[in-house]
């Protein structure tokens, strides 16, 4: 089999440094599907989301359901890896795909598809799935334990009217608050708004980084001419000022940037290989506790290609303190410079198409 090559070699290289039950196992492609394992082997590695999906897995699973979801084909895989005899090979994610098809036409064809749309999807999905099987539990006549739901961020609610929702572990894991406020020029009144994110979407710019993206990301913007705002107090549109700010940090912050841009001249999507620095680590801040969170980058999915439609997806991933490359079935160790070279390209014809698209960061805070 194929697998051993890569598999042994990974092995001969770790050595005894080889961490005690971990595994490293390459993803079969089927046709087009990198966009799936490379978000794929970003979530296994982020351990404390990958042992609360297989605790709750091992805990609520039940022989009598046939019925099986994106949850249970998910923890299905990464149960398969986590318990592997080997440490190392390729296993074929199929009953996932064959899911994630099922799911969702978006995913159906053999065209390229957006692996941040993917990862959306993926972690929307299984929200829905635990909250339904969260609500059903509550309504069962033997269930009367809330442990089921631990401290969390309960979701703002208008007036009062909706049930508070359950605190899955997706939100546990990647959900943080922004706050949209916005001020009306005319009578200073501000309007604050909170919102849920399980990732943020950063617009890039050339020769930047991450820390100055987010500072965009966070730049006040002026509504005038057709954008005005209806100030509620004044009673009528009015200039504006209008920025977002984070009120309460992820414990994984996840980061796309926008690499793919619509630009109107060409009536397409063109890929902007911009050089864009993403650090080890990062410091945010927060609105709601002053607190600086401090981060430590653990998974980069990057895009390989010049365009928006066609090309490769690859990850590369903290271990143990390793950094490991992952391109669908092959693993292999890398150096942590290694990572420089997915930053972007200064100037716009450079040869290299290799970017990062998707970073994955884990709060330093102790885990959750």
């Amino acid at each position: 089999m194929v697998m051993g090559a890569s598999g042994s070699k990974l092995e001969k290289a770790l050595g005894d440094q080889f961490p005690e039950g971990e595994r490293y196992f390459g993803l079969e492609n089927f046709g087009n599907t990198c966009y799936c394992n490379s978000v794929l082997q970003a979530l296994y590695f982020c351990t404390p989301f990958r042992e609360q999906l297989l605790e709750y897995y091992t805990n609520n699973k039940n022989p009598g359901d046939a019925e099986e979801n994106l949850l249970t084909c998910l923890a299905d895989l990464f149960m398969q890896v986590s318990q592997s005899k080997k440490k190392t090979g390729v296993i074929a994610p199929k009953r996932f795909v064959q899911r994630v098809k099922k799911q969702n036409e978006l995913f159906r064809s053999y065209m390229h598809q957006d692996a941040h749309e993917f990862l959306n999807f993926l972690l929307n999905e299984l929200v829905d799935i635990l909250e339904k099987e969260s609500s059903a539990a509550k309504d069962s006549p033997q269930s009367s334990s809330p442990e089921k739901v631990p401290n969390g961020i309960v979701q703002p609610l208008a007036n009062g009217v909706r049930k508070e929702p359950p605190v899955t572990l997706v939100h546990k894991n990647f959900q943080g608050i922004l706050t949209n406020e916005t001020r009306c020029l005319r009578c200073e009144t501000v309007t604050a708004r909170d919102e849920t994110f399980f990732d943020l979407s950063v617009d890039i710019e050339q020769n930047s980084s991450i820390t100055s993206c987010l500072k965009n990301f966070s730049s006040t913007e002026t509504l005038n001419a057709e954008d005005k705002f209806f100030c509620d107090k004044c009673c009528s549109l009015q200039e504006a000022q209008k920025r977002m700010k984070i009120k309460k940090a992820p414990q994984i912050l996840v980061i796309h940037l926008k690499r793919f841009k619509y630009i109107e001249q060409l009536g397409r999507y063109k890929k902007l290989s911009y050089r864009v620095v993403f650090p080890m680590e990062l410091k945010i801040g927060s609105t709601s506790d002053d607190v600086d969170t401090e981060y430590s980058l653990f998974a980069v999915v990057v895009h390989v290609g010049s365009g928006p439609n066609h090309g490769h997806y690859v990850s590369l991933v903290k271990s143990h303190n390793h950094w490991l490359f992952f391109d669908d079935e092959n693993v292999e160790m890398v150096e942590e410079s290694t990572l420089q070279t997915f930053f972007g390209s200064s100037h716009e014809y450079s040869g290299n198409t290799d970017h990062g698209y998707i970073l994955f960061y884990e709060g330093l805070g102790g885990k959750s």
